[in-house]
């Protein structure tokens, strides 16, 4: 080959391989400038930019041709999906007492039943102090307005209450010391007569206050037994929750919920009762200061049975 054809034949490998250059760097004005050649799968327009959400995945441009695998949540399989499905449902206070542990039910049974006891105490006690009432204010009204201890005696009958006893124990006492009283003052009759009546008037009172002590003791340890309840629970309710390995609300709320309904049945137990107590102390207070009243009639009249004892019988029949 001659020097002209090799040099000819070098200039025409260079602008080949230039024009190759060319065609690959655009390839869809070369495309389109041959006659005949499929058209170029064009990419979808990006979509107008939007506020992203915090921590959401930006997807990846896809390329023509290349298929991108969809994306799916992961389903949550842990130890809370799996008690989720055995949580109690119903938090009523009764499901809450059938759900509750046998220590924390036992508790809930006797603040129930000392509940029981002290709205029983105050029905019962209750219409027994309105009747001693009656009694004793019907009893002392008697005795104020006699004029000697016999006609007190008339009065108030075989009647049974306190005050009729105040007057048979001062008729007692006084036939007892007849025979002295010629030879000695009427004092010792008269104390001991007061000692009589102050026995009789603290045997009422106290049979008056019996059941007021049970009031007491369910008042000031229902509080603390529903506590224990409430310990107890939730105690129960941190070891399910060791073993669950959750910290879900809806997994401890239930355990939580059952062991303060124990404390919730304390308070109803007990605030009752220191109330009713409080009544009764009042009450019963009140009913002793109208046997007081009728026993210092009762000492009136033997003390005025006293001074009439010398005088002639007219004038002491006028007394009467």
């Amino acid at each position: 080959m001659s020097r002209h054809g090799l040099f000819a034949a070098l200039v025409a490998s260079v602008i080949l391989s230039a024009g190759g250059t060319a065609a690959q760097e655009q390839p869809g004005t070369a495309a389109q400038e041959q006659p005949g050649a499929a058209p170029a799968i064009e990419a979808p327009a990006p979509a107008p930019p939007a506020e992203a959400a915090p921590n959401a995945v930006v997807p990846q441009a896809t390329q023509p041709g290349v298929t991108t695998p969809t994306q799916t949540t992961p389903i949550e399989t842990g130890p809370s999906a799996a008690t989720s499905l055995t949580l109690p449902h119903d938090l009523s206070p009764w499901g809450m007492f059938m759900a509750a542990d046998i220590v924390v039910k036992a508790v809930m049974i006797g603040l129930a039943f000392a509940s029981f006891v002290t709205w029983t105490i105050w029905l019962a006690k209750s219409l027994e102090i309105l009747g001693s009432k009656l009694r004793a204010r019907r009893a002392a009204q008697a005795i104020g307005n006699a004029a000697t201890l016999n006609q007190a005696g008339r009065a108030l009958g075989h009647n049974g209450g306190p005050g009729a006893l105040l007057v048979r124990a001062a008729e007692e006492e006084a036939a007892l010391s007849a025979g002295s009283l010629d030879h000695v003052s009427g004092d010792g009759l008269k104390e001991r007569v007061t000692s009589r009546l102050s026995r009789i008037e603290a045997a009422a009172a106290r049979r008056m206050s019996r059941g007021t002590g049970v009031l007491a003791t369910i008042g000031s340890t229902a509080p603390f037994v529903g506590l224990f309840g409430t310990v107890w629970g939730i105690m129960n309710a941190f070891i399910g929750i060791s073993q669950a390995q959750t910290t879900n609300l809806a997994v401890v709320a239930p355990g939580i919920a059952e062991a303060l309904l124990a404390t919730a049945m304390g308070l109803v137990a007990a605030i009752p009762a220191v109330v009713i107590y409080n009544v009764f102390a009042r009450s019963i207070a009140g009913y002793r200061q109208i046997l007081a009243d009728a026993s210092a009639g009762v000492e009136r009249l033997v003390s005025r049975d006293l001074d009439f004892r010398t005088v002639a019988p007219a004038k002491s029949m006028a007394a009467e």
